[in-house]
């Protein structure tokens, strides 16, 4: 006589990735851009002089988005409007999001608030953040 069991996988593995899913789903939370973190997408970095920091908003208006710095957190906020569909137009895929956006970027101690410079170019928003000139590596002569 075969041996059967009642589940044709293995139990503790469909209860393994259904944990794994259901943590997926409770960590991804929907925004503008479906299920994933975070409107717009961004890059931070730096060197000893600045922190660089880039947001990826094209299609969006300069004059939309705002940058703040208060208390050592950078702020960027804007909003894409919505695109307008005709009145009869069947819409069968939809990847370009629309509403408001708010990413929140906290920075080192050693930058200087009065020193940052914002740019918008081709979907691109540069910031760039100058650090303290204490903080600025120097070389010390040896006597």
């Amino acid at each position: 006589m075969l041996y059967r069991t009642l589940f044709p996988r293995d139990l503790f593995a469909e209860l393994d990735r259904l944990q794994r899913e259901m943590q997926q789903a409770s960590e991804w939370s929907p925004s503008i851009r479906g299920l994933t973190r975070g409107y717009p997408a961004m890059n931070v970095g730096g060197n000893a002089k600045s922190v660089e920091i880039y947001a990826f908003v094209p299609g969006i208006d300069a004059a939309s988005l705002d940058v703040q710095i208060e208390k050592g957190v950078l702020t960027i906020t804007g909003e894409r409007k919505s695109a307008e569909i005709p009145e009869k137009a069947a819409v069968h895929i939809d990847e370009r999001f629309a509403g408001r956006f708010r990413r929140v970027v906290t920075l080192p101690d050693d930058v200087d608030a009065n020193a940052v410079e914002a740019r918008y170019r081709d979907g691109v928003l540069h910031i760039s953040v100058a650090r303290k000139e204490a903080a600025q590596p120097r070389r010390i002569t040896i006597q």
